[in-house]
């Protein structure tokens, strides 16, 4: 493992992720958890580099963790209080871990460095969770998606931040008709409240949901999905371009 390093960076400023995807009627979140001894679950994070942008930043730490690069990303929150250091999670970390960690920060000033304050920048993903294929980095154990009321405890305020996330996606959800970047191209008319309802964690009446979405004029309808079944088939529809 190398040490961190302050590098090329901005100082004192980094970037979260917050990558929600959708499966088999659950909203997941994708969640690393460090190569180390003690349990460290973090979001994907990372640091700017002087010659990007912050949207920039988030889109490559978003390539790294996801292997896609078009995906919806939006900046939710600055996460800056005072307080908000990495020096405890730090302290814990190294004396958990001081034969594997013993010479990863040896140099004082990036031990400085990474222990002060930083202000962070929230971004949240969609994503089609069938494209993707979570990757690790060299810091990490595992990266797994997690159901969203099944989280594990993060470091600092990271779940803190996946509830902050998941209230401003509740609120672009219709206003933005983001809604589409969960699911696959083709989809049907119960498939998409049941997004709904798992996102907004509440029941929607199937008439005036299906008037809802149809007065919004944003779906075409397709073929009808045959499954085999005695029942009617439903109509497929995929989000007007």
């Amino acid at each position: 493992m190398r040490a961190i390093s302050q590098q090329n960076f901005i100082q004192q400023l980094s970037i979260d992720c917050v990558i929600f995807g959708y499966k088999e009627g659950n909203l997941q979140v994708l969640i690393p958890k460090l190569n180390l001894i003690g349990g460290f679950w973090a979001l994907p994070s990372g640091f700017i580099f002087q010659h990007e942008s912050i949207d920039q930043a988030a889109q490559r730490i978003l390539e790294e963790r996801t292997g896609i690069k078009e995906v919806f990303l939006d900046q939710f929150r600055v996460f800056g209080e005072a307080q908000r250091t990495n020096s405890t999670f730090f302290k814990k970390m190294l004396d958990l871990n001081q034969e594997k960690l013993g010479e990863v920060f040896f140099e004082k000033e990036d031990y400085d460095w990474i222990t002060k304050r930083f202000v962070s920048i929230g971004y949240y993903a969609l994503v089609d969770i069938n494209k993707v294929n979570p990757r690790t980095t060299e810091l990490d154990h595992s990266i797994n998606w997690y159901d969203i009321k099944e989280l594990p405890e993060m470091i600092l305020d990271h779940n803190q931040q996946v509830q902050q996330a998941l209230e401003m996606l509740r609120i672009n959800f219709d206003y933005k008709l983001i809604w589409f970047n969960l699911l696959p191209e083709k989809f049907t008319m119960k498939e998409l409240q049941k997004l709904y309802e798992v996102v907004f964690d509440k029941p929607f009446r199937r008439n005036n949901f299906q008037k809802k979405m149809l007065d919004l004029d944003v779906l075409e309808r397709l073929e009808k999905k045959f499954t085999g079944a005695a029942n009617k088939a439903p109509f497929l529809y995929r989000f007007k371009k």
